[in-house]
């Protein structure tokens, strides 16, 4: 699932700034590109402790932050392997990436997959089209040899991009979408990647785990088979997950300074690292926003000066018993030196088939600030303040 919003891309008075993109490779690009897939294949598996397992099957996976919006890593596609950046989404269920086809903007703008340049791909030419909060694509189905760091699926079915959006999509710094939610998400007759790794064994334990840093100088990691439990600070608290489609959880409250702002009779929330911001009902995300921005900037409900910051309250979420505040350093985006931004947005009434008429979308403001376990053996989540 994608609500994105490209921080970098927002045009103000002030200022400007652009995602640099190029066309055609350069020779540097080329041999970083080399260098990268060298990297990636020499990658050993990370171990849990000194005292785990030796036969432990745990790898852990480095990922990117850009501007504190998207986290995305390198996997392989192919044989020879094909190098791709992806945003690990537990939003979603599919793996997609462009092709050779694909001659939108949005698919000029990244890598794309050759099919003929790979001895091990089969084609399915079965059609799909997907849609996400930020935009869309469309394409075929096919198979090949995925590979993530040390862990290999052979004959793993993937969405091969010949049409997408432009807007987000296009500006994005990934090419394609790995989706970590349930296999009912799926398209249909597929199994995603996540199970894959576990139904082949490829994985010991069927767990995978988020640290998302909010510092650059923090590396953020996707953890498969396996918790690094230096990534977090406390004990795990578990969630039961209520639907297996998405990585949804029950919430009782949602408050600021003592007000209910939302859930006020209980609500749905799912927990999705290809999110950026909070996404909720549009017209409690109005009301929160003229709580806590009475005097936008730029005609914009969602902009305000920076000075404020220090001043706002913090925002108290209450799952399974358990209070988790969100301050706001967290929830607030600067955009330049003076232009600060809420990262609240409505649009969560488009979720179909959650069960619920409230639900709200817990992303990457509130997945910062606690590490995050997804156990398909026990449907459940794990949340801790992260180290």
């Amino acid at each position: 699932m994608k609500w994105l919003v490209l921080l970098g891309l927002v045009a103000l008075s002030e200022c400007i700034v652009k995602i640099p993109l190029t066309k055609m490779k350069t020779m540097q690009e080329a041999i970083r590109e080399k260098q990268l897939l060298e990297d990636l294949l020499d990658e050993q598996p990370r171990r849990l402790s000194q005292d785990s397992d030796p036969d432990q099957k745990f790898s852990s996976h480095q990922l990117k932050n850009f501007q504190n919006v998207v986290y995305f890593g390198t996997i392989t596609i192919g044989t020879p392997p094909q190098v791709f950046q992806v945003n690990f989404d537990t939003g979603s269920s599919d793996l997609w990436v462009p092709s050779v086809d694909c001659h939108s903007p949005s698919c000029s703008k990244h890598k794309r997959f050759d099919p003929q340049k790979s001895t091990t791909f089969q084609p399915l030419n079965q059609k799909i089209n997907l849609f996400y909060g930020s935009g869309s694509m469309k394409g075929v189905l096919g198979s090949d040899t995925i590979q993530i760091g040390n862990l290999v699926i052979v004959n793993q079915i993937f969405g091969l991009s010949q049409n997408q959006s432009s807007g987000v999509l296009e500006q994005v710094p990934y090419d394609g979408i790995l989706g970590l939610a349930y296999p009912s998400l799926a398209i249909q007759g597929t199994t995603p990647v996540f199970d894959n790794l576990k139904n082949r064994e490829v994985i010991s334990e069927p767990v995978f785990a988020f640290y998302l840093s909010s510092r650059p100088e923090n590396i953020s990691t996707v953890m498969f088979g396996g918790v690094d439990h230096t990534y977090h600070k406390g004990k795990l608290q578990w969630v039961p997950v209520t639907q297996a489609r998405f990585w949804q959880v029950a919430m009782s409250s949602m408050t600021i300074n003592g007000n209910v702002v939302g859930c006020s009779q209980g609500c749905q929330a799912v927990v999705d690292t290809g999110t950026s911001l909070l996404v909720g009902p549009t017209h409690l995300v109005t009301d929160i926003l003229k709580l806590i921005n009475p005097n936008p900037i730029l005609n914009d409900e969602q902009m305000l000066p920076c000075h404020v910051v220090n001043s706002l309250p913090t925002l108290l979420l209450t799952i399974n018993g358990i209070i988790y505040p969100v301050p706001p350093d967290y929830y607030i985006q600067r955009l330049s030196e003076r232009i600060c931004f809420i990262s609240f947005q409505g649009g969560s009434e488009i979720l179909e088939n959650v069960g619920t008429s409230e639900t709200w979308i817990l992303g990457d403001v509130f997945l910062r600030l606690y590490f995050s376990v997804y156990d398909r053996g026990n449907n459940r989540i794990g949340l801790a303040p992260a180290a």
